[in-house]
């Protein structure tokens, strides 16, 4: 078979990252998207050419305007088709450490309505489940040290 049937036939799926930052009290960054409901994390998906590491500085930069060092991966989420999305995603997210004092965020308006640092409790009732569930192992692989897989 050649290459590009073969290509042509495979599963794809769509890669995304995110950026797990906190504020001095250990809450959560998170951002109101104006396209959908519910708020979510700051990143988006992973531009050709680019790593998924990439994409996460590229990303905290355009939507909240921050340069943070991308740290080691916390969770790889396998997350199935939803809504409107044609293949399933991959989403990367990375620990990004804390706001440092002085850094200001800038909401790229042109795409979000909102941010806020939330706690995982607070961050419960205002993301999809299976947010939430990312979330949360982020929390716990950054405090252990660890990495975690979800699907």
């Amino acid at each position: 078979m050649p290459a590009d049937v073969f290509y042509a036939q495979i599963h794809r799926v769509i890669p995304a990252a995110a950026g797990f930052v906190t504020d001095a009290d250990d809450r959560v960054l998170l951002v109101k998207p104006n396209y959908r409901d519910l708020w979510g994390w700051p990143g988006g998906h992973v531009d050709e050419d680019e790593t998924p590491e990439e994409a996460c500085g590229r990303e905290l930069r355009e939507e909240v305007g921050l340069t943070l060092p991308v740290g080691r991966l916390l969770v790889v989420h396998w997350v199935p088709l939803k809504d409107e999305r044609p293949y399933p995603l991959v989403h990367f997210t990375f620990d990004c450490g804390a706001l440092p004092d002085g850094a200001r965020i800038t909401l790229q308006e042109e795409e979000l309505d909102d941010w806020g640092f939330f706690t995982p409790a607070e961050a419960d009732k205002i993301l999809p489940d299976w947010q939430a569930r990312r979330l949360h192992a982020s929390v716990a692989a950054r405090a252990s040290g660890g990495f975690t897989y979800l699907s």
